[in-house]
């Protein structure tokens, strides 16, 4: 337990190193009080033992998560944007604590540093930019237990992966970049089945760089989102078919969804930089939900740090289609023609034609992508 050493050719982690909090199963833990963790505790625990939310060692103590909401940075200064906190309802009896999964099973031990109130509406204001309970993030917010508990956390069970063959820690995405010789390397984060504008975006990107890393969340999403087991089988036939094999990495992102919009765009952006990306995508609404937040608000976010502060580069992306007078994949940056000549369909016709065993257009999905679509709707 402690740092990772990471390739000097390769961007540093945030903070500078890759923090490692996994360790072996401690004596005496089940005599310690137990705190069970919801889902989206979990994914954040197994993201801390990783180091994918380096620097931070354990769930937020009241300095960082007051200087989060407030400023978008950590007590000392560095660059962060949402808080990573364990509800609970009572000050603990001891010194430490043992945490544990769904089934009552303690997973990890955190040394006890404090126990605070937290304002959930305000919470809700800075992070969601909204109160409103509809919002997915701020209706978990809501719910949540009234206190917060902070400290380190060491952990000897990590969760079981999803996707084993995808789950890779920073520490293994850094090392498979390090193998093929990547310097620099572009992320995309994505919650969707990625279809031909997403494609496009990937493939500019790529020009650009060494690699591409296409890292899917697989953590906890709406219940309308389409289920993750479904989008990973849409991004092997994908990647089989179109992308080149030795310039792209497929891994799995254990994050559980916030639904924060701008503020969920940087710690995205931060979190892919453990991974080892030195550049990372930023489309059109990333990480929005409903009409909480302007098309291009998460991409302005960026401007509230300085030039290079975060290290890693971000890549702007406008809202990308098919031209039929182009002939080709095109955006408002490149395309001169009108709206007649652009093929948009609405998630909600596309859902229609999938349930009704239709194949929507190759301008919009390629088939082999749309096949596994349609096969998993009808079911």
């Amino acid at each position: 337990m402690g740092v990772t050493q990471t390739k000097e050719h390769l961007i540093a982690p945030h903070g500078g190193e890759l923090v490692d909090r996994t360790g072996p199963r401690p004596d005496g833990v089940d005599n310690l009080e137990q705190i069970a963790l919801t889902s989206r505790e979990l994914s954040d625990l197994d993201m801390l033992a990783s180091g994918a939310l380096s620097p931070l060692e354990g769930f937020m103590g009241r300095d960082d998560y007051e200087r989060v909401l407030a400023e978008m940075r950590l007590a000392k200064g560095l660059p962060w944007a949402l808080p990573v906190c364990l509800a609970v309802d009572r000050q603990p009896r001891g010194d430490e604590v043992a945490l544990t999964d769904g089934s009552g099973r303690p997973v990890a031990v955190l040394e006890v540093d404090e126990v605070y109130e937290y304002d959930k509406e305000r919470e809700a204001r800075s992070a969601f930019r909204t109160t409103e309970e509809a919002h997915p993030g701020v209706g978990r917010l809501y719910g949540q237990k009234p206190l917060y508990l902070a400290g380190r956390v060491s952990v000897f069970e990590r969760a079981e992966p999803s996707f084993p063959e995808l789950a890779l820690d920073p520490a293994d995405t850094r090392s498979a970049f390090q193998e093929r010789g990547w310097r620099r390397v572009v992320g995309f984060q994505t919650r969707n089945p990625i279809h031909r504008a997403h494609e496009y975006l990937t493939k500019g990107a790529l020009e650009t760089v060494d690699g591409l890393l296409i890292h899917p969340l697989v953590g906890d999403t709406k219940s309308d989102d389409v289920p993750s087991a479904t989008r990973v089988e849409c991004y092997r036939v994908l990647l089989a078919n179109y992308y080149p094999q030795d310039r792209v990495v497929l891994s799995s992102f254990p994050a559980a969804m916030r639904y924060a919009g701008p503020r969920e765009a940087i710690w995205h952006a931060i979190c892919r930089k453990n991974y080892g990306c030195s550049h990372f995508i930023v489309g059109r609404d990333h990480a929005g939900v409903g009409d909480y937040y302007g098309t291009y608000d998460a991409q302005l976010v960026f401007d509230e740090f300085e030039p290079h502060e975060l290290e890693i580069e971000p890549m702007f992306c406008e809202h990308s289609f098919w031209c039929n007078a182009c002939g080709s994949m095109a955006s408002a940056k490149t395309c001169p023609h009108g709206g007649d000549d652009h093929v948009f369909l609405s998630g909600t016709k596309v859902r229609a034609m999938l349930e009704a065993g239709d194949l929507p257009p190759e301008e919009f999905s390629r088939p082999e992508v749309a096949e596994v679509l349609i096969q998993a709707y009808q079911e």
